[in-house]
């Protein structure tokens, strides 16, 4: 193991940068290159299909199957003639990344002729089976078909290999019963429900806005590890983060990585990246090195969410097809290394409409001022009923080891506005307005307007989950490794199940003679002060503010089991059937499988833990004692006294104590997850993990950890136990 590590450390160290120089390219030139986009599908359409189709893309309607045949034909053609051999249905299963099934365009007709066919039938359904993905027991045996539909809203791509290129078709997938098995369904339903309560209460103040889109930026956060010393560490390979190491001694301390000149090797992988990105049309824009050291961010320009979503699907994709070629590994976990930042997603979300209005942009008269603060207020309040749910929806295995740390939000749901946007709250909330309103002056009078907000006087408390910037809200909880879909999905929501309630209740005082405006502004001021207790502009990684947040009534969930429970609750059912995003039997679903996810996960750290300790660490430390066993037995032979071989004996004995003891707890670990595989309840399960399970963790890290210790405070050089252990 030790010549393993040597060799890796070797291979990495005389990777050569000039080798890995890369072209960089014109974005103007390439970019979309391999999308079949609006622009393409008029080249390759009739005039009246692409009028069509263009129509029905705007409106959300559905196309019909004549329609459908014109645009298979096309996009075939499109396809063949820049060299792509196969087709495949593209979706995101509830695993938290994408499937694919490839089919050869290519068919024999009647007279044993080669012919290539792509008809209507295979562009907008296929039945892939993939009966082995995760359902929570909603796909039985005798119903497992599962079934792909084209989804006509994100444009079909080419996707490029060393292998050749195939057409990839973005579409959702569901069960033979009908109901969703993936991410982009209830996304789908989710913008479309955002959509009409948004508009509802948008054409309070402009009736030309008939439409709302959900417009969503995402950062990306990611670490580079050169292959060679990756593929030296089974725990890096198989659960994704380091179970032990020994950690540096220069790390993050001196900050002196985050923005810093990125080395040449990663930015040869970067430049690579991005153009291989910008030919699949996700619009890249930034890139720099963050504060762990071999850590980096990529984001791009804001987009339509359900597109924003499936390019950060296809750029994890791309990630790692493209960081192979310079002999790189990318690192999603939220937590790799510890002792380092770990990585997330920021998911920057506003609301745009069809006028060209961002709804999240104050405004400069007391209209428009009156319309940001509507849907701001909404928000909030929304977060505030909700935030058990937000706080769910980003729960995970991988995430929990990222919550709380010194460069994440904690687990508490709280939203930063900055003090400006909460001075002005407050004093929306405590001015006096008169009941009758014979004008817009008298509206205003008492009532501060929303000045003009510059980007850096906000998004200053980076402790904050949820954060007001400028003209958006950004959820920086999401994880770096999770489907954005399923956040988003559930902010998009709870925010359109306020804006319909916040509806009915303004219609309610129109209809008793108050006009419009004023009942606007009376529900808006009791929804500030209803949902005051979320907003937090203090320190969030501070025991005052834990307890500060349990006076407010704000929940504190650490452990993802028990943050999943929000699902089942009957409160949140009916919100998913209310709005026609889950049945409760999709709810009570992703409830199953995100527990078993979450147990899963644990159980396979827990049997690489279990491999090491037994196969590597143990062995290890053996080897070494035998070492010094014979060092003491040596001086014993030339006859000098005990204190020639004391320390000797001491590092003999305290080695003794901690491979013992790591034994032991590895041993009783194994006994508690057998105990916790009989529990046949998932909650209980996946609860008896965390809890019992997971604890074994800290306590053998630590015994390894002295175990290193040892070596470091000796005097004299005694390298054989780091080299063999395979730890530093």
């Amino acid at each position: 193991m030790s010549n393993l590590r040597f060799q890796s450390v070797e291979a990495a160290a005389t990777r050569k940068n000039a080798s890995l120089k890369v072209e960089t390219k014109k974005a103007t030139e390439i970019y979309g290159k391999n999308v079949f986009s609006i622009a393409k599908m008029k080249e390759y359409l009739p005039k009246n299909s692409y009028k069509e189709l263009a129509q029905a893309i705007e409106e959300g309607s559905a196309i019909s199957r004549d329609l459908a045949e014109h645009i298979s034909q096309a996009m075939k053609s499109w396809s063949l003639s820049n060299g792509a051999t196969h087709y495949t249905h593209w979706f995101q299963p509830l695993t938290g990344s994408t499937a694919e099934k490839h089919d050869a365009f290519f068919e024999p007709d009647d007279n044993g002729e080669a012919i290539e066919k792509f008809t209507a039938d295979a562009l907008v359904q296929q039945e892939p089976d993939a009966s082995s993905f995760p359902n929570g027991g909603i796909r039985n045996t005798f119903e497992a078909r599962g079934y792909t539909a084209w989804d006509s809203s994100s444009p079909a791509f080419l996707y490029e290999t060393g292998s050749g290129k195939t057409l990839c078709i973005p579409t959702v997938f569901v069960s033979y019963t009908g109901e969703a098995l993936d991410y982009k369904a209830p996304l789908l339903k989710a913008v479309s429900a955002i959509d009409k309560a948004s508009t509802d209460v948008a054409q309070y103040f402009d009736k030309q806005i008939t439409k709302v889109n959900a417009s969503l930026g995402i950062e990306q956060e990611y670490f580079l590890v050169d292959l060679s010393l990756y593929n030296a560490r089974p725990d890096l390979q198989l659960t994704g983060r380091t179970l032990f190491g020994h950690m540096s001694a220069k790390g993050q301390q001196l900050d002196d990585h985050y923005f810093g000149a990125i080395p040449e090797r990663v930015l040869a992988f970067m430049v690579d990246l991005e153009n291989e990105a910008l030919k699949l049309g996700i619009p890249l824009k930034t890139r720099h090195n963050e504060v762990a050291p071999s850590q980096f961010e990529c984001a791009p320009m804001y987009e339509e969410m359900n597109l924003a979503i499936d390019h950060n699907q296809l750029l994890q994709n791309l990630m790692d097809q493209v960081a192979l070629r310079h002999h790189f590994k990318v690192l999603l976990h939220e937590k790799p290394y510890s002792g380092v930042n770990g990585s997330g997603k920021h998911n920057n979300w506003s609301l745009i409409t069809n006028t060209g209005v961002n709804l999240l942009s104050p405004g400069k008269t007391p209209k428009t001022n009156l319309m940001f603060l509507t849907f701001f207020v909404n928000i909030i309040k929304a977060v505030y009923e909700h935030a058990d749910l937000l706080r769910a929806s980003i729960a995970s295995a991988s995430n929990d080891h990222r919550l709380g740390a010194n460069e994440a939000p904690p687990a508490i749901i709280s939203i930063f506005l900055g003090s400006q946007l909460d001075d002005l709250l407050e004093e929306v909330e405590s001015a006096r307005v008169a009941k009758k309103v014979k004008s817009e002056a008298n509206l205003w009078h008492g009532i501060p307007k929303v000045p003009e907000l510059r980007l850096d006087n906000t998004d200053r408390n980076r402790t904050s989950p949820f954060a007001f910037t400028g003209n958006k809200f950004e959820f920086r909880a999401v994880g770096s490794s999770a489907n954005s879909a399923l956040p988003m999905t559930v902010l998009n929501v709870i925010v359109a199940n306020q804006l319909i309630e916040f509806k009915i209740e303004v219609d309610k005082q129109i209809k008793k003679g108050i006009k419009k405006d004023l009942a606007l502004l009376n529900v808006v001021r009791k929804y500030i002060k209803d949902s005051k207790s979320i907003r937090f502009e203090g320190n969030g990684y501070s025991e005052e503010w834990e307890k500060e947040a349990e006076a407010r009534g704000l929940s504190n969930i650490k452990s993802t089991p028990k943050a999943l429970d929000v699902y089942v609750k009957e409160e949140t059912i009916q919100l998913f059937e209310k709005l026609g995003i889950y049945t409760k039997r999709e709810s009570e679903a992703r409830h199953e499988i995100l527990l078993e996810n979450f147990y899963k996960k644990l159980q396979i750290e827990a049997r690489v833990i279990e491999e090491i300790v037994n196969n590597q660490i143990a062995p290890a430390c053996l080897i070494y004692q035998n070492e010094l066993i014979k060092n003491v037995q040596g001086l014993k032979e030339l006859g000098l006294g005990k204190e020639a071989y004391s320390s000797q004996w001491n590092f003999l004995e305290r080695i003794s104590f901690h491979v013992n003891t790591v034994l032991e707890k590895a041993e009783e670990m194994r006994k508690e997850r057998k105990k916790a595989n009989q529990i046949e309840d998932m909650r209980e399960k996946s609860i008896a993990y965390d809890e019992i399970v997971k604890p074994y963790f800290d306590d053998i890290r630590y015994h390894v950890n002295k175990l290193e210790k040892i070596v470091d405070d000796q005097k004299w050089p005694l390298p054989k136990l780091r080299e063999l252990l395979f730890i530093s």
